[in-house]
C-alpha cells in the first residue's frame, strides 16, 4: 500500500463526515492504544497561560430555537418527536407556538447541530444559541 502524504490524508478527513471521523478516531486510539486529546485540555493540565484558559471555557451546552415551522409543518413534528421525548400533541404546541427552545441549554454542539439539521430539513428555521 502506497503511503498517503500528510495533505492527502487531510483531504481524506475534510471529504468524511462527523460520524465517520469521529468512528476513525475510536479505531486509531483501540489500535494504537492512545487517548485523543483535545489541546486546550492538554494545555490546561500543563498550567495554561491565562489567554488559553479562555479558550478552555468555551460554551459547551447549547439552545436549539424552533423559529419558524415552515411549508412543511408535519415532517417538522415528526423531527420533533425524533429528537425529543415529546408526545404528538406537546411537538404540535411546540411548533405551534414557534418560536420557542427545542432544547434549553442541554445539548452539547454536535447534537445541536444534528437537530438544527434535521429541522431544517424537514423545512424548519432553526436557530442554535
Amino acid at each position: 500500500m502506497a503511503k498517503l502524504s500528510t495533505e492527502e490524508l487531510l483531504d481524506t478527513f475534510k471529504e468524511m463526515t462527523l460520524l465517520e471521523l469521529s468512528e476513525f478516531v475510536k479505531q486509531f486510539e483501540e489500535v494504537f492504544d492512545v487517548k485523543a486529546a483535545a489541546p486546550v485540555a492538554v494545555a490546561a493540565a500543563a498550567g495554561a497561560a491565562p489567554a488559553e484558559a479562555a479558550v478552555e471555557e468555551e460554551q459547551d451546552e447549547f439552545d436549539v430555537v424552533l423559529e419558524a415551522a415552515g411549508d412543511k409543518k408535519i415532517q417538522v413534528i415528526k423531527e420533533i418527536r425524533a429528537l425529543t421525548s415529546l408526545g404528538l400533541k406537546e411537538a404540535k404546541d411546540l411548533v405551534d407556538g414557534a418560536p420557542k427552545n427545542v432544547f434549553d441549554g442541554k445539548v452539547n454542539k454536535e447534537q445541536a447541530e444534528k437537530a438544527k439539521a434535521a429541522l431544517e430539513g424537514a423545512g424548519a428555521t432553526v436557530t442554535v444559541k
